[in-house]
């Protein structure tokens, strides 16, 4: 129970990547962390690209950085959703200014390009979005988990289990 007492926001919308999402937050919840989910409205059922729900505990329009130890951000295809809300971007925005632990897997990268958080940092994501981050200043690598200081990256499902791990150890590590 290494990370007893930590808390984790993690963003979800429509279409979320159902293992991006839940793999990680059930890594976190055997390690002893609490998960809030936030979507655009508290208490609303989201619906993944498989049809797994998750209901979300709070509004993005309700987080506060201060609150949380780290952000979860899951691929799919909402994170094209999530990074069109100013209080998402705002909160990874102060996560990174504060080094606090950003996982973002697959597309979740979409966000933290509209956090304009990457330029110079080494990161990874679904090779279809290659070009998206680079484009926005990052370094692009294809591997299973890249980690820059902060920000923990990982490509796909298949990488889940040594991503959950990297962003497990960070947050431990804080």
């Amino acid at each position: 129970m290494r990370l007893q007492g930590k808390k984790v926001v993690c963003f979800v919308e429509q279409e979320f990547e159902d293992l991006e999402l839940w793999y990680p937050i059930i890594r976190l919840q055997e390690e002893g962390a609490h998960i809030d989910l936030a979507g655009p409205e508290a208490n609303q059922v989201y619906i993944g690209k498989y049809g797994v729900p998750a209901t979300s505990d709070l509004a993005f329009a309700d987080m506060k950085a201060e609150n949380y130890d780290a952000v979860l951000v899951p691929g799919g295809w909402a994170p094209d959703k999530i990074r069109r809300y100013r209080s998402v971007l705002k909160l990874v925005q102060e996560a990174d200014r504060t080094n606090k632990p950003i996982g973002q897997i697959c597309h979740a990268g979409w966000v933290l390009i509209s956090a304009n958080i990457l330029k110079g940092r080494k990161v990874t994501s679904t090779p279809g979005i290659k070009d998206d981050m680079t484009n926005a200043g990052a370094i692009w690598v294809d591997e299973p988990v890249v980690i820059d200081g902060n920000l923990i990256s990982s490509r796909r499902p298949p990488d889940l289990a040594p991503y959950a791990k990297a962003f497990c150890d960070r947050l431990a590590s804080q």
